[in-house]
């Protein structure tokens, strides 16, 4: 018989047994069933496996519970990269509630205002922090649960709270029942973007993403089973770039770093046979950079996975050329983190390692959770043709972006016009579709009328041997309207001038590109390694 019905929807219906909600805290349930004896976390001499830390998710869990915490609350964390945090990244959701893991380089305005915004009813705090958010406190008009992380390899600072994360670990089931969420769109975790330009903005993050984005991450970086991650990379950055759960899903190690120095990066890196860490192109030149006598002695593959600013080739080459699997990935706070990456192709291994170093500074194609990726005019949302030249804005949509803003409807709705997320960030795409970032909006240089990458002038002045760091800013000016002007803070002992500066980048690039004005020194920096453009703004426009 012929029905007009949909015959695949007679008496198919979702139920308990053929559809469960996607979250990541099925990752740590099945890592501590399957391999309960495998190390989880490491920090300093404490070992954990991931047995003993899914009982002390439950526990956290119940006992956030039996203080009356639950879905729609917000527990804040406001700590180094510790397994505490790294715990946390299970165990407030499993509580049902959502997680709001802090910069630790905020004022104390800022986090008062985060705090308050995000109505916290709870809040851990490291001894290091402790004066800080003591401060933030006094600031703002809530009175959260104040619990303090108690770190044995570090006694400066404060301690603040009324009670200790293991006292209230104590008072937790370790056979605790946690429920998935009811639905894979409720909110686990909230992360604030960092608002130079006003208050900051709350990105609220969903179950399904967040499972989607670990997987992702998983996938894209041959990850595999059992990698040892190491945490230069802080947690409070858009949840480690979800990285706890995509341990939870390869049942890796995660190795703490509470403090990112390049001499106990290389020896966590020998020593616990580190084969995966992420970090921003600064930390890549950092390491780049680091005596000679302190990188010794690793035989072992490593991979890294870098993002922020576009990291200028030489300094991918530079980690290339130490035997150092450079990934480069791309995303914002409302992505999950990475969310387009540089997919390498077999056909390229043949090439030279400066070429490789240029092909690997592109920011690629969409991971393989990203539904979509585009190039495209920022009002007409038409796609730029591949030519590698015309300038758009990146567009992404999919599982992969943020669920919104918390409590900021017309800047949700105006991020998402056009059923597309709004990067903000230029781009180009090349004719075999991989896109390359040019710059921010606010970033790119117009010059007499042309367009000028800071990026791209950045990535001249890396090639300078004598060159440490550099960053490059618009400047006002009379007759050309705007001009680049290049920060650079030089090599150690290295001697340079503003004229061999502006003479190199005239001798490697088109000569309007190169900057008018060259300032040395420091170059202001946030918590995760990005160099803070708005502060050098400021100061290009003070410079005679």
């Amino acid at each position: 018989m012929i029905t007009s019905q949909n015959p695949y929807e007679i008496g198919l219906d979702k139920n308990q047994a053929n559809y469960a909600a996607l979250t990541p805290l099925s990752f740590l349930e099945r890592a501590a069933f399957v391999y309960p004896d495998h190390t989880a976390t490491v920090h300093g001499d404490a070992r954990r496996s991931w047995s003993e830390t899914y009982t002390r998710c439950r526990r956290f869990a119940s006992a956030l519970q039996q203080r009356g915490i639950g879905k729609g609350d917000t527990v804040s964390v406001i700590a180094p990269n510790l397994p505490e945090v790294f715990e946390a990244h299970f165990s407030v959701p499993m509580s049902g509630a959502v997680l709001n893991a802090i910069n630790v380089r905020l004022d104390a305005e800022a986090i008062a205002f985060i705090l308050q915004h995000a109505e916290c009813k709870v809040v851990l705090v490291e001894r290091e922090f402790g004066a800080l958010v003591k401060q933030a406190l006094e600031m703002a008009d809530i009175d959260p649960l104040v619990i303090a992380i108690e770190d044995f390899t570090f006694t400066e600072g404060e301690q603040i709270g009324s009670i200790t994360y293991d006292e209230l670990l104590l008072e937790g089931d370790p056979e605790f029942a946690w429920q998935p969420p009811e639905d894979e769109w409720d909110a686990i975790t909230l992360n604030y973007t960092s608002g130079t330009t006003g208050d900051p903005k709350g990105v609220v993050y969903h179950h399904r993403g967040a499972y989607l984005n670990a997987m992702s991450n998983v996938v894209s970086w041959d990850m595999g089973r059992h990698p040892k991650y190491l945490w230069t990379l802080p947690m409070f950055h858009c949840n480690g770039w979800c990285f706890p759960w995509s341990l939870a899903a390869s049942v890796g190690t995660s190795v703490s770093l509470r403090h990112v120095r390049e001499e106990k990066i290389y020896d966590l890196i020998r020593a616990e046979k580190i084969d995966h860490f992420c970090g921003a192109p600064i930390v890549l030149n950092m390491l780049n950079n680091a005596p000679d006598e302190i990188k010794q002695g690793i035989e072992h593959k490593v991979k890294v996975m870098t993002a922020g600013a576009a990291p200028p080739a030489a300094v991918i080459q530079g980690m290339e050329e130490m035997g150092i699997d450079v990934t480069h990935v791309y995303g914002l706070t409302e992505t999950y983190g990475p969310s387009v990456l540089c997919a390498w192709h077999d056909k390229w291994d043949d090439n030279s390692i400066e070429e490789k170093a240029r092909l690997k500074a592109r920011q690629g194609v969409k991971a393989p959770m990203l539904e979509d990726l585009m190039v495209a005019d920022p009002d007409t949302l038409e796609p730029v043709p591949q030519d590698g030249e015309t300038i758009g804005e990146i567009f992404m949509r999919g599982n992969l972006v943020m669920k919104g803003y918390l409590k900021n409807k017309p800047t949700t709705d105006a991020s998402f016009a056009g059923g597309w997320f709004h990067s903000g960030d230029l781009a180009v795409r090349h004719e075999d579709g991989y896109i390359e970032i040019k710059d921010r909006s606010k970033d790119i240089i117009i010059s007499g009328g042309e367009n000028i990458s800071s990026i791209e002038v950045e990535g001249v002045l890396y090639r300078h041997p004598d060159v440490l760091e550099a960053a490059v800013v618009a400047k006002l000016d009379d007759k050309w309207g705007e001009v680049p002007c290049a920060f650079i803070k030089p090599k150690p002992g290295a001697s340079l001038t503003e004229a061999e500066v502006i003479e190199f980048c005239r001798s490697n690039m088109a000569r309007f590109k190169a900057p008018k004005v060259v300032v040395f020194g420091e170059l202001p920096k946030t918590s995760t390694g990005k160099i803070q453009k708005f502060v050098l703004r400021q100061r290009a426009e003070a410079e005679e």
